[in-house]
């Protein structure tokens, strides 16, 4: 079997549905505050985010069972389904105006959420050491194009779902379950073969002598302190970004003599920029991960967030000073995003890989939506530099497990994955270069 060549058709296939993912879940997301306070009132706007960080979170452990037993295909696909699901429930109860039909289909909407973050630790199943982290890269950057292209089209598609008699704002998610559609139908028809269940067969006969179970894969984590890296890097900066960001809007409104026109168009700016820096940068990160050590874009991604604490908390309500600050809260995510994600998923055995990923995205998303809750209540009694201040101190833990010197392990070599021959590739440029590159 040609492995690069089946890891260079995989990374062409998840990118091309990573792009639909971030137009089906942005699109809907965009909305679903507004629709929310429709049908159910302001009080109740915020839980529309909350119940799908919350179902992507309860999702990502099932899913990874499906992987461990079927194999990546069925796992996303599976995943997806239930995002479609959660969409048309969402457009269900829009026309019923029921509140609890559309939080229960916010939170399986989520599934197409978690297909999307599943999609990335596919990209690496066959990759070589020296390209991991780029690689796992490629397809988090993929998702930008997505969500930078939904909400030029949120317009249109709610336009289309009145056309077709359906009430304001429940085209949008319409249009949601159609992207869904698309990306379950190309991987159902192209993810072949495999990617994890290749890697699995090219493992050593001995690790594949038993199916592994949910337990074996939190036992692995536990067991291997680069795993507990990397699902700490993982949660630690999902708490910090979300924890802040999620207040700036509302920290934006507080400032006095502002009209609603002024809050929207500045929110939108600082928003946009954080989300560039997000994803944007992410082949950049991913080159640095693979050239540095996972373990060093962990520490520098932690230095990053803690920066964009400071800024941001003494930027007052100066919008440039803001939108600084939650750039680099968006590219502190970012490198402890994929390089955390990277170094469990290398210190791990194939066969428990699918279950010790499952348990970091899921205590990712508990992580996130705690930050979010606990924010606005620490905005409310003490102010939001307090909450930037208190967002930094989250981060010491992290950057005291990441300088605890770790024992040698299946840490990046210049050998490639069992049965995947060694190549070296072209080092020379970061960025979209060396992106186009792992695709061609």
């Amino acid at each position: 079997m040609d492995v690069v060549a089946v890891q260079r058709h995989t990374l062409r296939l998840l990118f091309g549905t990573q792009v639909l993912a971030g137009i089906g879940t942005t699109i809907g997301i965009a909305v679903g505050a507004l629709l929310a306070a429709r049908v159910g009132g302001t009080a109740v706007s915020g839980l529309a985010s909350s119940a799908v960080v919350v179902g992507a979170a309860a999702l990502a452990i099932p899913i990874s069972k499906i992987m461990t037993g079927y194999g990546r295909r069925t796992g996303l696909v599976g995943a997806y389904v239930v995002g479609i699901v959660g969409a048309i429930l969402v457009v269900l109860a829009t026309v019923a105006g029921n509140l609890a039909l559309l939080l229960l289909g916010f939170a399986a909407f989520g599934g197409g959420s978690a297909a999307s973050l599943q999609a990335r630790y596919a990209a690496i199943d066959l990759a070589t050491p020296d390209r991991r982290a780029r690689q796992l890269a490629l397809i988090v950057w993929a998702t930008t194009l997505g969500a930078v292209a939904a909400p030029n089209l949120t317009s249109l598609a709610d336009a289309g779902g009145r056309w077709f008699g359906l009430p304001p704002l429940a085209g949008p998610f319409a249009a949601s379950a159609l992207a869904f559609t698309a990306a379950a139908a190309l991987l159902f028809a192209f993810l072949r073969p495999d990617p994890l269940l290749t890697a699995q067969s090219l493992a050593p006969a001995s690790d594949n002598a038993r199916r592994a179970t949910s337990r074996d894969g939190f036992r692995a984590v536990f067991a291997s302190p680069s795993a507990r890296l990397g699902v700490a890097a993982v949660a630690v900066g999902h708490l910090v970004m979300v924890g802040v960001m999620s207040m700036t809007p509302v920290h934006i409104d507080q400032e006095p003599g502002h009209a609603d026109a002024d809050v929207l168009r500045i929110v939108g700016l600082v928003l946009s920029v954080h989300i560039v820096g997000m994803y944007a940068f992410a082949p950049v990160v991913g080159w640095l991960a693979d050239r540095l050590g996972r373990r060093v874009l962990v520490l520098v991604g932690a230095a990053v967030l803690v920066a964009a604490c400071a800024v941001a908390g003494i930027s007052g309500h100066s919008t440039a000073w803001l939108t600084v600050g939650l750039f680099l809260l968006g590219l502190g995510w970012s490198a402890t995003m994929v390089a955390g994600s990277t170094l469990l998923s290398e210190s791990v055995d194939v066969d428990v890989r699918p279950a010790a990923q499952g348990l970091s995205d899921t205590l990712m998303g508990v992580a996130g939506a705690a930050a979010g809750a606990l924010s606005g209540v620490v905005v409310e009694v003490a102010g939001y530099p307090v909450l930037t201040v208190l967002a930094a101190t989250a981060v010491v833990p992290l950057v005291a497990l990441a300088l605890r010197p770790l024992p040698a392990g299946p840490a990046p070599s210049s050998s490639g994955p069992v049965g995947h021959p060694s190549s070296t590739p072209d080092l020379d440029l970061p960025g979209p270069e060396l992106a186009s590159r792992d695709l061609a």
